[in-house]
């Protein structure tokens, strides 16, 4: 049975730090419904914390950035295919039902900004929003975290950038105009199918695919240098919107724009593979070959270098299609250099110094 509006159908409790598991048996599982009435239904909890530093540091060579600012852990908008799920583990938390119902926020995240971007040693480079989870998720429009980091940058002429599956992303789009006035902004936005149903399963909260393309649109026309990236290629289910997603964006105005296949590391997937025999039983074990195919036959690769370069005969043929479509719509690399050289570094005591 499908759980309603969320991505994951179990909590997934993860067996690889030992924490203690409980399966239901008997023949009460079949008439439980009948028996105990419907569950209680899943609530949303935000648990507010408080760490001493915002910004975390990188020496990843298979991403493009080495710091970045997470606003949030957890996000309701319920990818089934999330690579961050793992990281709720790290809390005795379940990566599946836990990790888009029980959230943490970071009200203090633009304060704890401040004081690191004024410490002496600090050198500027782009901050990046959206590489754990997504900084525009609903609860931001309760907490403002991300507007707030956004005005610090603009305030300090901070370079940064936001990474995205949410139109929310537009409740800012006058600091992100005026941050792209100033060289010190990129914006992207992910886009998996143009299927409003299977988006919603896919990813049950986070924004219908017109949304995200009214968007972009908008984020172009505002003068915000904008890509939007196919992200991720869920081969067999999502594969042939790549064309259409591309041609959609490009009749907007992006004209940059980036690709990524399918990643399961760690609880993503048994939780992937138990979203596919819920909703797609007549192909899970076609996707789950490809999957297989592309990382070496495994459910997934994390060896740097290669983890996101899938390989094979399947990989090959969705670069190319990928490729043509590009050439066809006037679409280049996702890529934008941001200008490092107006930060202005606040004094320890929050002020801006003057020389």
């Amino acid at each position: 049975m499908s759980i309603h509006g969320r991505g994951a159908q179990s909590a997934q409790v993860p067996t690889r730090f030992g924490l203690a598991t409980r399966e239901a048996d008997g023949d009460w599982l079949d008439a439980r419904g009948e028996i105990d009435g419907p569950g209680p239904k899943l609530r949303t909890t935000v648990t507010e914390e408080h760490p001493r530093s915002i910004l975390s540091f990188n020496q990843s060579p298979d991403i493009p950035f080495d710091r970045s600012v997470n606003a949030y852990r957890g996000c309701e908008h319920g990818c089934v295919y999330c690579y961050a799920r793992p990281s709720h583990a790290f809390h005795d938390l379940s990566p599946g039902l836990d990790f888009e119902t029980k959230l943490f926020a970071k009200p203090d995240a633009a304060r704890l900004l401040r004081e690191t971007l004024a410490k002496r040693s600090y050198t500027p480079a782009p901050i990046a929003m959206g590489t754990n989870t997504d900084p525009y998720q609903p609860i931001e429009g309760r907490y403002r975290i991300t507007r707030q980091v956004l005005e610090l940058c603009l305030e300090l002429r901070h370079p940064v950038t936001i990474t995205t599956k949410s139109a929310r992303v537009l409740d800012d789009l006058d600091l992100l105009a005026e941050l792209a006035k100033h060289r010190l902004t990129a914006v992207g936005i992910s886009v998996t199918s143009l299927d409003p149903r299977l988006s919603g399963l896919l990813e049950p909260r986070a924004s219908s695919p017109p949304k995200r393309l009214d968007a972009l649109e908008k984020l172009v026309s505002a003068g915000v240098p904008t890509h939007v990236s196919v992200a991720p290629v869920v081969p067999a289910i999502t594969d042939h919107f790549i064309e259409a997603i591309l041609e959609a964006a490009a009749q907007r105005g992006v004209r940059s724009a980036g690709w990524i296949m399918l990643r399961l590391p760690h609880e993503v997937a048994p939780l992937f593979r138990e979203w596919l025999d819920t909703h797609f039983p007549d192909r899970a074990g076609k996707v789950m070959s490809i999957v297989q195919q592309v990382r070496g036959g495994k459910d997934n690769d994390a060896q740097f270098f290669t983890r996101m370069k899938p390989q094979g005969t399947w990989a090959d043929l969705i670069r190319t299609r990928y490729r043509i479509a590009c050439r066809k719509h006037g679409i280049g690399k996702a890529h934008v250099d941001l200008d490092c050289t107006q930060f202005k570094k606040p004094s320890a005591d929050g002020q801006l110094d003057l020389f």
